[in-house]
């Protein structure tokens, strides 16, 4: 499964099978967004989202996590982030999410909104975003 050139390669197991794609723009930052949700009592719930960014204001790892700040208002003293760094790239990981830049513009974001999955899986989904191959 391809999203804005990465492939896709771990869902966890029980992420709900209604899916929907955005793209939209925010601050000079361009998102396009995958979303997976389910059905519960009252209406849909968000189990994951793939974000892929990009965008000039997005130069480092510390840049990216400066614009997540202001876009999802987070108090960046109250945000727990531990580095993370899926191959060559850098950037953090929190209970419920996993952001990383690609390279200078470019950069990734996995969200379990509602924390359904647990860490482990948090950081499997996440590491399971790649650059799709020219034969993908």
């Amino acid at each position: 499964m391809q999203l804005d050139g990465f492939v896709l390669d771990h869902i966890p197991a029980g992420t709900g099978e209604s899916v929907e794609d955005f793209t939209y723009e925010w601050d000079d930052v361009a998102f396009t967004s995958r979303v997976w949700e389910r059905e519960v009592d009252g209406g849909h719930q968000v189990d994951l989202q793939v974000l892929v960014l990009r965008g000039p204001r997005l130069a480092s790892a510390a840049a990216l996590r400066d614009f997540l700040v202001e876009y999802h208002e987070r108090d960046p003293d109250a945000w727990a982030l531990s580095a993370f760094q899926p191959g060559e790239a850098a950037g953090f990981i929190g209970e419920n999410e996993a952001f990383w830049l690609v390279e200078p513009g470019v950069a990734v974001q996995v969200r379990f909104p509602t924390g359904r999955f647990g860490a482990d899986e948090l950081r499997a989904t996440a590491l399971g975003v790649r650059p799709a191959g020219p034969d993908e």
